[in-house]
Order: C-alpha cells, then sequence, then structure tokens
C-alpha cells in the first residue's frame, strides 16, 4: 500500500498492511516563512517516512491574523513571545476585527501546505492545522485559558460577536487550505473541551455553534479531517456533535478514553497512542512499547498511529523514528 491507500483504509476502521504513522513538532525559527516551514517539513518527511503530513504553522499565527503581535523565535526549540495581546480586558472584544485569510498570517500557512503538496504529490495526504475559535480567543488575550472561559460564560464585551468574527475567518482558511491541494484539516479544541475549564451545557451552548460553523466550510472534496481533543478529563462525546473523519487526543491525559473505548463511542477512527509530553525524557523502548500497545488495543482497525499532540522539539531522533518504526508490528 502507499501511504495514502493506508490512511484511506484507515479511515474507512478497515486494517491497512500496517497502522499509518506521523508526528508533528514545532519548529519555531522556520515557522516565521512559509518556503522555510515547507523545507523543513518535506525534509522530515522524506527522513521519517511519515504516511501523512498534518502540518504544523505557528501556533501565533491565528492570534496575528487579528492583529496580536508576537517576537519572532530565533532559535528552533524557543517559543515566540506575545508582545501585546489584542484583547487587554474584558471590554476589548470588540477590537477583533473582521478578517479573511488573506492576511499574511494565514496566507503563509496556506502557501506553506501549497508546497508540500506539490513537493510530495498525491500519494501522500497532508492537512492543515486550524485552531477553533475559541482556542484563537485564548491567544488573543495571552493564551489565557481560564480568563477565556470566564469571559465567555458572562459574554464580556459581545465576546460571542468576537467568536462569530473569527469563525468567519478561520472558514475562509479552511476553504483557501483545500483549494491549495489539502486532503482536510486537523481542526483543534486545545484545552476548552475538558471539564477543568467548562462544563459540558456551557460548551455546546457557548462554543459549539461556532465549532460548527468553521467545519461547515470544510469542501466535500476533503476526505482527511481530523478533530484534535487536547487536555486531561475530556468532553469526548462531543465529537458525536462534530463532523470528522477522524477523532485525535491524547490517551495519557487523566481521565480520557482508550483508543479503542474512544473508537468504540464515536464510531470513528482514532489518531494517537503515544505520549506526546514524555518522548523528550523517554527511552526509544518507551516509545516502541507505546506504539505497539495502540496497535494491539485496536487490532490495528481504524488507527493512526501517532503521539496524542504536538512533540516537544527538544525530543531526541532515536524516539521519533520508533514512533515510525512501532507501526511495523
Amino acid at each position: 500500500m502507499d501511504p495514502g491507500q493506508r490512511v484511506r483504509t484507515a479511515l474507512a476502521l478497515g486494517r491497512p498492511d500496517r497502522p499509518p504513522a506521523a508526528w508533528w513538532a514545532h519548529t519555531y525559527r522556520e515557522e516565521w516563512s512559509a518556503g522555510d516551514l515547507a523545507a523543513v517539513t518535506i525534509d522530515r518527511h522524506r527522513r521519517f517516512g511519515w504516511d501523512f503530513v498534518k502540518l504544523q504553522p505557528r501556533a501565533c499565527c491565528f492570534a496575528q491574523a487579528f492583529g496580536a503581535r508576537y517576537e519572532r523565535s530565533p532559535a528552533r526549540t524557543t517559543a515566540p513571545r506575545p508582545v501585546a495581546s489584542l484583547v487587554e480586558g474584558p471590554g476589548d472584544w470588540s477590537r477583533v476585527p473582521a478578517a479573511d485569510a488573506s492576511v499574511p498570517a494565514l496566507a503563509d500557512q496556506v502557501e506553506a501546505l501549497r508546497r508540500v503538496v506539490e513537493a510530495l504529490g498525491p500519494d501522500v495526504p497532508v492537512i492543515q492545522t486550524v485552531f477553533s475559535p475559541l482556542t484563537v480567543a485564548g491567544y488573543l488575550v495571552g493564551e489565557d485559558k481560564s480568563r477565556t472561559a470566564s469571559e465567555l460564560r458572562s459574554d464580556a464585551g459581545g465576546m460571542q460577536e468576537a467568536l462569530a468574527r473569527i469563525a468567519e475567518t478561520l472558514a475562509d482558511f479552511v476553504e483557501r487550505s483545500v483549494g491549495a491541494g489539502a486532503a482536510g484539516i486537523f481542526y483543534a479544541i486545545s484545552g476548552y473541551a475538558s471539564a477543568d475549564l467548562l462544563s459540558r451545557e456551557e460548551y455546546e451552548r457557548l462554543a459549539l455553534p461556532h465549532d460548527r460553523r468553521v467545519l461547515e466550510a470544510v469542501p466535500a472534496s476533503a476526505w482527511f479531517t481530523v478533530l484534535h481533543l487536547c487536555g486531561p478529563r475530556l468532553h469526548f462525546d462531543l465529537g458525536a456533535e462534530l463532523r470528522s473523519a477522524a477523532v485525535s487526543w491524547s490517551i495519557h491525559g487523566p481521565g480520557n478514553p482508550s483508543l479503542a473505548q474512544g473508537r468504540a463511542r464515536l464510531g470513528r477512527a482514532v489518531m494517537g497512542g503515544i505520549d506526546h509530553r514524555g518522548m523528550p525524557e523517554a527511552s526509544a523502548e518507551d516509545v516502541l512499547g507505546q506504539g505497539r500497545a495502540a496497535v494491539h488495543d485496536t487490532a490495528g482497525e481504524g488507527l493512526r498511529l501517532t503521539p496524542g499532540c504536538s512533540v516537544p522539539p527538544e525530543a531526541p531522533e532515536a524516539n521519533l523514528r520508533a514512533v515510525m518504526e512501532s507501526a511495523e508490528v
């Protein structure tokens, strides 16, 4: 099987010749240039043999699209530093402008994806990372999740209207990314689907409509869309309310289901199995063991073998190679 066939078989809850595998990690210095991000992504694919590519743009690009300012990182392992938050107080949500995805911060990510797709060809699916509107809102207040959840509950300063504007921008970004060759998107809800921040009722009432707006923009031609739920104690069954071909989460987060449990609950293909947080300190043997346990748990059916989230950039190369080797069972 070629990589695309492996992924399609897994998405159909089948068992390919081996589970498709990949990982992703920030390269903070290169992420500030579409050309550099594309080049480092292509190089990693060729060195490690990923079955698919999850493009890893700089996380702050979504906040930059609305006017937040960040200091560029000088090194691959150092995250960019926020210089000024757009929403400094509860009454500032009206400052979030309407925008489309032609703004440079987002146009760069579409261009990077286009270059990766052209270089790797049709047999390697490439998916674009898209943050949820609420995740973007959290970056606009300086990455303060607790404050974001509090202001969501109170609708401080017209936050719902700001979320609607953010969702429209992200919907445009989705359409442009698929137009550039993305096989789908990796839709990331970072922390807010956790019981630690919001109840399920709060999330469904205050955030879910904006998620739906973005996911409704995914064209019918996009066949590889992943819903990523990030954090512990997930309201996992929210996944039933959102359209995707697969669901990604960390099985190592407290209170989260196993891969087989998640597949049974949502009836969808699953993605994960390896503890991303432990990658810098784990041995290659540990990583191999986790990957093989994931294959055993699912019988290799409907599985894309990956870490549960982005791998810390200081993870050793032996562990990155072990992610891929663990699929060879």
